[in-house]
C-alpha cells in the first residue's frame, strides 16, 4: 500500500507531504486546487513520461517520492531477477532535472523506467474518469473476467508461450523463404561440386602437365640437339672423350718423372669419369625423348579441362581450384544443417501449437464457466447502485484459430432499460452509467485482484443524491481489502472516508501553490458542509455532514 507520498517543485506544487493509511481514503478539494496535480506527481514514480514543463521552478528539478509497504505481495522474485535490494517499506523516487533529464530509482539503485513501472503496475492502480472509456475495449472486457475467474497467472503463462510462438513461427517462416532460394543455391552449387570432384585434380599436376606438354611440343628439336651433343662427346673422330682419354694418359705418364702433377692428372681423371656419366645420361635422355601425338592431345584435353575451371571460377592455379572446391563443399555442408535447423524448429512450433492449443481450451473453459456469476454479480451491484432495470450480458465467441488471448472473443453489452435492446456499452450508456458500471466491475474484481492500492480519480462523474451515498458504500467496503482513495467533489462519497485529505491553493504576490492537509473531524464537518451549501455553511449543511460522517 501506499504510506507515504512527497513532492517538491511540480506543476503548483513547492513542497508537499502526505501520509496513507489503509482502507478508504477521500481527497476534496474546488475545482482547480491541484487534485489532478497530485495524481500527476503520482504518475511520475508510476513510470509515466514527462519533459520539464512540469517544472515550477525551471532552474530547480522536481523530485516525487513514494513510499510503499510491500510485504505479503510476493514480490521478493522481482527484485532479485532486477538485482535490487527488498525492502517491506520500498522508496520510489523519480527526479525530472532542469535540463530535461529524467531519473528512476528503487531503493536508491537507478532503474530505467520500464522496472520502475513493471513494479508499481502491482502495486497500484490509477482509475482516472476517462478510463470509462476502456469498458468497450476487449482487451479490458477480457481481463476483467480473467480476474474474477482467477485466471491472471495462467494467462500471463499462456502470454509469455504465445510470444515465444511468435517468434519460433517468424523464425520458422523467415528460413523457409530463405529456403527457397537456398534450394536453387543448392542445385547450382552440387553442380559446381560435381564438376570439380569429378575433375579429380591434385596440387602441382598443372605445371607438371605443362612441363611436360612443352617437352613434347619441342620433342624433335630436343632430340636433334642432344644427339648432337652426344656425337661430340663421344662419336666424333675428333670427340670430347678421346681427347680426355689422350690428356689423361699424357699426363699419367708424367707423373712418373713430376710428381707435381699428380694433383693435376686426379682432376682431369674425375672429370673425365664425370664426363662419361653426362654423355650416357644424355644419351639416356635422348633415347627418351619422342613425339607423341596422343599425349599431347590428352595432355592439352586435360590442361583445357583445368584452365576452363580456372577462368570460371577466376582463379590462377589449380591449388586456388582445390580451395574452391573445399568452400564449395563447406556451402553444400551449411544448407544441408540448414535443412536440419528447419526441422528442428517445425518440430518445435509444432510442440508448442499443441501445448498452446491445450493451455487455451482449458482457460476457455474456466471463462465460459464463470461468465454467468458475472452477469449476475454485476447485475445485482449495478442495481445496487440505482439502475434496477439495467441488463448486462456478455457475447462469447470461440475461434478456430487462437491469438494472444486464446481462443476466446468478448463484448460486454448493456442497457438501463427493461426490455431494450442489448448494445455495445459505448453507443448505448450514458456517462454515469459508464462511472457506476466501471465501479460495479472494479468492485466485483478487488477480492481476486492482487493490488494493494486503487486509486479512483472522480469514478462519480454523473451521479449525485442517494446513488452516490451507495457509491460512496462500494468505496468503503472495497477499502475492507485493500487501500482504497478517492478524488471526489460529492459529500455523500466524502463522508464515507476512514480519511479526509483537503487539497487547496494559496497565492501571494508572487505565486500561487497547491497544499494538502489531512482534516481532523471538525474539519471534515466544515468541508463536507461546504460541499453541501455551495461554500455558504448553513445550519442544515452542518447538520448533514454530521449525519453523513456519523453513518
Amino acid at each position: 500500500m501506499l504510506v507515504h507520498l512527497s513532492v517538491e517543485n511540480y506543476a503548483l506544487i513547492e513542497q508537499l507531504e502526505i501520509s496513507f493509511d489503509r482502507g478508504f481514503s477521500v481527497i476534496t478539494g474546488e475545482t482547480g486546487a491541484g487534485k489532478s496535480i497530485l495524481l500527476g506527481a503520482l504518475s511520475l514514480i508510476l513510470g509515466q513520461r514527462t519533459d520539464t514543463g512540469v517544472l515550477k521552478e525551471k532552474a530547480k528539478k522536481c523530485i516525487i517520492e513514494g513510499t510503499f509497504r510491500i510485504n505479503n505481495y510476493g514480490l521478493e522474485s522481482f527484485f532479485e531477477n532486477n538485482d535490487l535490494d527488498y525492502d517491506k517499506e520500498t522508496l520510489l523516487r523519480r527526479e525530472i532535472n532542469p535540463n530535461g533529464k529524467s531519473r528512476a530509482f528503487i531503493n536508491d539503485t537507478p532503474v530505467t523506467l520500464n522496472v520502475l513501472k513493471s513494479l508499481t503496475e502491482r502495486l497500484i492502480n490509477v482509475h482516472s474518469q476517462y478510463e470509462t472509456l476502456t469498458l468497450n475495449d476487449a482487451n479490458f472486457q477480457l481481463s476483467v473476467i480473467d480476474v474474477y475467474a482467477g485466471l491472471t497467472e495462467k494467462t500471463d503463462d499462456f502470454s509469455d508461450a504465445y510470444r515465444c510462438f511468435v517468434r519460433f513461427k517468424k523464425e520458422l517462416d523467415d528460413l523457409l523463404e530463405k529456403e527457397k532460394q537456398l534450394r536453387a543455391d543448392k542445385d547450382y552449387y552440387q553442380f559446381l561440386y560435381d564438376e570439380l570432384i569429378g575433375l579429380n585434380l591434385s596440387v602441382g599436376e598443372q605445371e607438371k602437365l605443362e612441363q611436360e606438354l612443352d617437352i613434347l611440343n619441342h620433342a624433335e628439336e630436343i632430340k636433334s640437339n642432344l644427339y648432337k651433343v652426344s656425337n661430340l662427346l663421344q662419336y666424333a673422330d675428333d670427340n670430347l672423350l678421346d681427347k680426355m682419354t689422350e690428356v689423361r694418359s699424357i699426363l699419367n705418364n708424367l707423373t712418373r718423372y713430376y710428381p707435381e702433377i699428380k694433383n693435376i692428372f686426379d682432376r682431369i681423371d674425375s672429370s673425365l669419369i664425370e664426363l662419361k656419366d653426362t654423355t650416357s645420361e644424355i644419351e639416356k635422355i635422348e633415347q627418351g625423348v619422342n613425339y607423341d601425338p596422343a599425349r599431347i592431345e590428352i595432355i592439352e584435353e586435360r590442361l583445357n579441362q583445368i584452365y576452363k575451371l580456372e577462368q570460371k571460377h577466376q582463379v590462377k592455379s589449380d591449388k586456388d581450384l582445390i580451395e574452391v572446391l573445399q568452400k564449395i563443399e563447406q556451402k553444400l555442408s551449411e544448407i544441408t544443417s540448414f535443412d536440419d535447423k528447419i526441422l528442428s524448429l517445425q518440430n518445435k512450433v509444432h510442440r508448442n501449437e499443441i501445448e498452446l492449443r491445450s493451455l487455451a481450451n482449458k482457460i476457455s473453459a474456466t471463462r465460459k464457466k464463470a461468465l454467468p456469476e458475472i452477469e449476475n454479480e454485476l447485475i445485482n451491484r449495478i442495481i445496487e447502485l440505482g439502475m434496477p432495470e439495467a441488463a448486462f450480458k456478455i457475447d462469447h465467441i470461440i475461434e478456430d484459430a487462437f491469438t494472444k488471448d486464446g481462443f476466446d472473443k468478448v463484448r460486454f453489452l448493456f442497457n438501463a432499460n427493461r426490455g431494450g435492446e442489448l448494445k455495445e456499452i459505448s453507443s448505448i450508456a450514458s456517462g454515469g452509467e459508464r462511472s457506476r458500471l466501471m465501479l460495479g466491475i472494479k468492485s466485483m474484481i478487488t477480492k481476486n485482484n492482487l493490488l494493494p492500492t486503487i486509486i479512483f480519480d472522480e469514478i462519480d462523474l454523473g451521479v449525485s443524491g442517494e446513488i452516490a451515498g451507495k457509491m460512496g458504500s462500494i468505496l468503503q467496503n472495497m477499502g475492507n481489502d485493500m487501500q482504497v482513495i478517492a478524488l471526489t467533489h460529492l459529500p455523500q462519497i466524502a463522508g464515507k472516508g476512514k480519511n479526509h485529505f483537503l487539497v487547496y491553493k494559496e497565492t501571494d504576490t508572487d505565486t500561487t501553490r497547491s497544499l494538502i492537509k489531512r482534516l481532523n473531524k471538525q474539519e471534515r464537518i466544515t468541508e463536507i458542509a461546504k460541499m453541501l451549501s455551495d461554500e455558504t455553511i448553513t445550519d442544515a449543511a452542518t447538520k448533514t455532514a454530521k449525519e453523513l460522517l456519523d453513518r
